[in-house]
Formats: C-alpha cells, structure tokens, sequence
C-alpha cells in the first residue's frame, strides 16, 4: 500500500493537469481564419518583406484585413497576383518592380583612395574609412548584394553592382543587404532614374567621380514636367510624373541620368 498509494497520488495529478490544459487550450486557442490561410497558401514563404509588410504572414493579413493592395508580392509575380485576386474577389494585376544600383561609378569613371587587403565583403570593407573608392556613398563591388539574389539577377561589372531587370523580382534582398543603402526596388515602368547617391557638393563629386551628380539644377530647369528635383545636392526621378522625354539627360554634364525607352 506503500506503494501504491503515491502512485494513484501522482496519477491523480497527471489526470487533472491534463483536463485543465485541455479545457484551457479550448478556451485560449485562436480562431483559425480560413481565408488568410487560403491567402497565404498562394504566397511563396519568400518572406522577404518587399511588399511592405513583415513577411508572408503578415501580408495575408493585410490582404484580408486591412485592405492591403494586391499585386505586392514581387517574387510571386503575376502567378500569385492572380491567385489572391481570385480568393478575395479582386483585380489580380501585379505592381511589377525591379532593384536599382544608384551608382554609375565603376572603375571606368572613378578610383581607389585606398588598398584594402581586408574581408572581401562590402561589409567588412565599408567599416574601413567608408570603404576603398574616393566615393564614400557610391557601390564598394564587393558582391554582398550578389551571394545574397536567388535569381542570378544581379552581378559586378568594373567594380559595379548591375541589375538585370528580366530577371530581378524585387524581392529586396539586395536592398537590405547593401551596407552602403544604394539599392533601391523600382516601378519597374519607371522611364528615368539618377544613377547617383552622392549627397557631397559639386566640386567634391567632380573629385572624386566623372559621372557622379554635381547639383547644379540643370536638369531641374529643363524639365517641363516637375518631375526632377533637386535635394541635397543630388538629382532624384519621381516616376509618376516623369514621361521619360529626356530633357535632364540631355542637359546633365554628368550624364548620370538614364532613361529608358
């Protein structure tokens, strides 16, 4: 009886911790929302953020709850754009984007203040007096931007990160990894950009990079439709306004302005 009777004890306990564990997971569990969870089934688990949202889960949520726009989701492309359209009653056109290096400073146009013999990681290298160009805010070319694309859409030319727009899918990834912040996720309709990042005056740029933007408005005053302005010291492109007529490019005596098509 010795025996026994501390086990029926603890056998008692067990059975009624079980209960109260069942009957308050009843209780406290959340409700399953079988439309977010049809939602997210058709997101691509990329959880990169570039829709705006903190990943995949979160942008289920903001699609069923919070009147989130459809089409955000860059990596799923038109597929899953459609597929949410479908399960939430709306139009499925995606918001086609695409990464954009604001930099035009290759080895062709710039140099090196430095020799760095360090980690061959942008990194590591920017740590080190901003880095080894004479650009502090230009593309290190180190390729972290690079080891981190799963769609082989970006690679360094001259010591210049490029993008491939027909592959990118704006997943972000890029932009996030840049230590240097001069990546940027673009409407991927966007007809002008400023392949520039420098915020130091005229006569500094001209030191230190040929393509590099000075400031000096030239752009500003030829465009007739208000969509080039001048913060800073450096150009920048507002993609809703810009027709791509290519009056700043023109009148730009860097030329780090480009328009497509």
């Amino acid at each position: 009886m010795s025996i026994v009777l501390p086990i029926v004890i603890l056998a008692g306990i067990g059975l009624l911790l079980g209960l109260i564990l069942s009957v308050a997971s009843a209780v406290l569990a959340v409700p399953r929302d079988e439309k977010v969870e049809a939602v997210r089934a058709v997101l691509p688990g990329a959880n990169c953020g570039a829709c705006g949202y903190s990943g995949c889960d979160g942008y289920a949520q903001g699609l069923v709850h919070e009147g989130a726009k459809v089409g955000l989701c860059s990596p799923g492309g038109t597929a899953v754009a459609e597929a949410t359209g479908r399960l939430l009653g709306v139009d499925g056109a995606v918001e086609v984007k695409t990464a954009l290096v604001h930099c035009g400073g290759c080895e062709e146009f710039t140099s090196r203040k430095l020799h760095y013999s360090g980690i061959p990681s942008c990194k590591a290298a920017s740590q080190f007096y901003g880095g080894d160009w004479k650009c502090g805010f230009g593309c290190l070319g180190y390729g972290d931007c690079v080891k981190v694309c799963e769609f082989d859409a970006i690679h360094v030319e001259n010591g210049l990160a490029r993008v491939d727009p027909s592959q990118c899918r704006a997943c972000g990834l890029c932009v996030k990894q840049c230590p240097k912040g001069i990546i940027s996720l673009v409407p991927g309709n966007a007809k002008g950009v400023v392949r520039c990042s420098s915020h130091d005056k005229g006569a500094v740029v001209r030191k230190a990079c040929s393509v590099g933007c000075i400031g000096c408005m030239k752009c500003t005053k030829v465009c007739q439709h208000d969509a080039i302005h001048v913060d800073h010291f450096l150009a920048s492109i507002d993609p809703e306004k810009c027709v791509g007529c290519g009056e700043c490019a023109a009148a730009c005596p860097s030329k780090c302005i480009s328009i497509f098509g």
